[in-house]
């Protein structure tokens, strides 16, 4: 069983929020709101990406919550500075013993992407990593043939760790090899202050 104390710090909802975004606890009353971004660029076409069709969304919903239920998981729905659902993002694979969580689960509705909007996001959620949650690693995982997911993970400052080779399936189901970036404590200054100088050319 995982301690009250463990839980409170990892999986239990927390808000971040800044100028452009704000990361509030996924809730199931959310569905409605991500139906309509991942409708804004038809993003579940993009067979590679771990994007839910909208009759979808609910069992994706779902999913989230369970695996963070079972503290594997802490699930946010991402608005904008208007306070508009645009997508979503998550902790996951949290090992408590390191410590160390992974950042993915990551998308957004077409208008929002390559704006502020995702550098800002980054920014709260490794914040709050390294610092609330004193991980000494965080890691991210993308499909190969994610080029767009590769180098948006590649600007943060994060250093490619490897390729995980037939690692897992695809939504299609086709064999997925993932790319592993990670971001280690010892770098998080100057990650911070490249992804703070990105932030300042956006406003």
């Amino acid at each position: 069983m995982i301690e009250e104390d463990s839980r409170s710090a990892w999986t239990l909802p927390v808000s971040l929020s800044g100028r452009h975004v704000a990361l509030d606890p996924l809730l199931r009353s959310d569905v409605g709101g991500l139906r309509r971004a991942t409708q804004d660029g038809a993003l579940w076409q993009n067979w590679y990406a771990n994007v839910p069709t909208p009759d979808a969304v609910e069992n994706y919903v779902d999913s989230a919550l369970t695996m963070q239920d079972a503290g594997n998981a802490c699930a946010f729905a991402v608005r904008d500075a208007a306070g508009e659902i645009v997508g979503s993002t998550r902790y996951y694979d949290i090992d408590r013993a390191v410590p160390r969580v992974s950042i993915g689960y990551t998308w957004y509705a077409a208008r929002v992407q390559r704006s502020g909007l995702n550098t800002e996001a980054k920014l709260l959620l490794l914040e709050h990593a390294f610092g609330a949650l004193g991980c000494i690693a965080v890691a991210f995982e993308t499909s190969w043939f994610n080029q767009a997911s590769r180098a948006a993970i590649a600007r943060l400052g994060a250093k490619q760790d490897g390729v995980l080779r037939s690692h897992k399936r695809h939504a299609d189901g086709s064999i997925r090899d993932t790319v592993v970036f990670s971001i280690i404590v010892s770098e998080w200054p100057a990650v911070r202050a490249n992804l703070m100088a990105r932030l300042a050319a956006h406003d």
